[in-house]
């Protein structure tokens, strides 16, 4: 299942679109996105790459720090709290904590501001990061999880120095992967699906699902709805009826949305 998710800081309504497909081939990245122009936050899985060696003038791909910790934060887990203290595993995870820590606190800013100081704040721990990396590298066995964790923070350096250019890149890809966790989370009891005109009809049910959550709705009043307004527009050959039933539209009835307070 292939999760593709709206950025927080784009502009654009929360969309979250889910897409199943047999296999991982670049193919299906490079169909589902042939319209797109912007932006991807992904970890270091080189399709990505491939699409924007591709499509240069119209692609970018931006590193996930999330996946460039998990190694270390295996190591750190699996020594324990105490044992891992000074080790390269546990320094490495105290400077993207830092990273995390000054970019979080630029969030409220305007997006020229957080722009500024991004570069002022934040790209000064980011270059020391991989400056200790290049220093620190010798220092542990290559097929060690410590020294594979370097090398994918060396291999994707340039990936993961991009958000440093544009105010609206996050500086992970979680928001993505909390939406294709609530799918896994129930895979194992779908077992009744196994068919491929199953799986997609559940991601467009997904697609759906996520993407009013995302908006602040309640997924059941809003299905409920929408399934009583489509019936009454059978013969709307123009389907324009369909924008007011999207998961943002100002058309909703209030009782579809959650309360914010």
């Amino acid at each position: 299942m292939w999760v593709y998710r709206t950025g927080q800081h784009g502009g654009a309504p929360p969309t979250i679109l889910y897409e199943y497909q047999k296999t991982r081939k670049a193919d299906h990245p490079r169909e589902f996105l042939a319209g797109y122009k912007g932006v991807v936050v992904c970890d270091g899985y080189q399709v990505y790459h491939k699409l924007e060696k591709e499509r240069p003038e119209e692609l970018m791909v931006a590193g996930c720090w999330a996946h460039t910790r998990r190694r270390f934060s295996n190591v750190c887990k699996s020594l324990g709290k105490n044992a891992s203290k000074g080790t390269l595993a546990a320094l490495a995870l105290e400077q993207i904590a830092q990273i995390y820590h000054i970019d979080n606190g630029l969030a409220e800013l305007s997006p020229e501001e957080r722009l500024e100081r991004r570069k002022l704040l934040v790209g000064p721990l980011v270059e020391a990061f991989f400056a200790w990396i290049k220093e620190n590298e010798s220092k542990v066995p290559k097929k060690s999880e410590t020294g594979k964790g370097f090398t994918y923070c060396l291999n994707q350096e340039k990936y993961l120095k991009v958000f440093l250019g544009n105010p609206a890149i996050p500086l992970d890809n979680n928001a993505a992967e909390a939406a294709l966790r609530s799918f896994c989370v129930g895979k194992n009891n779908w077992r009744v699906i196994d068919t491929v005109n199953g799986a997609e009809s559940s991601a467009i049910a997904y697609s759906l699902a996520e993407s009013a959550k995302a908006n602040n709705l309640k997924p059941y009043n809003y299905f409920a709805h929408i399934l009583e307004e489509i019936p009454k527009h059978m013969n709307d050959t123009s389907l324009a009826f369909l924008d007011d039933l999207l998961p943002w539209s100002a058309a909703l009835p209030e009782s579809c949305k959650k309360s914010l307070t």
